[in-house]
């Protein structure tokens, strides 16, 4: 892991609240497999699941999403890749993802939609750092 992973990570876990680390890193990981935000927003927008997409982005209340909608939107394959870099199972890694993705994108996007900027992962850390 690069020291901008490791710095991105420490951010990305002081915004999630908390020890969340391990989660930060699957977050960095994930956006760095799918493009930066606008990536995951259109992998979850193509897997039908758009308006719990949207709804993380806006201003609202964030809509739920399950372990089984990550899985299918990711894939089971990257999910069980993934889930054996961090030494888990993949049910728990997608109920991981299923609590925390929300609130990430959420706090990635806090005027309600996807800057310019957004798409890159350094950008949107060191916005969050100002």
């Amino acid at each position: 892991m690069s020291l901008f992973d490791d710095v991105a990570g420490a951010v990305m876990g002081k915004v999630m609240g908390g020890n969340q680390g391990g989660m930060a890193q699957v977050a960095m990981e994930m956006f760095n497999q799918h493009g930066g935000l606008n990536g995951v927003l259109d992998k979850f927008k193509q897997g039908g699941l758009g308006e719990l997409a949207t709804s993380w982005v806006g201003t609202g209340e964030n809509l739920p999403i399950s372990a089984e909608q990550i899985s299918s939107v990711l894939g089971s394959g990257a999910i069980a890749e993934m889930a054996a870099k961090f030494g888990i199972t993949p049910e728990i890694l997608s109920n991981q993802i299923a609590q925390h993705l929300p609130s990430v994108i959420d706090k990635m996007t806090p005027n309600g939609e996807v800057s310019p900027d957004s798409g890159s992962l350094l950008s949107t850390v060191l916005g969050m750092l100002k």
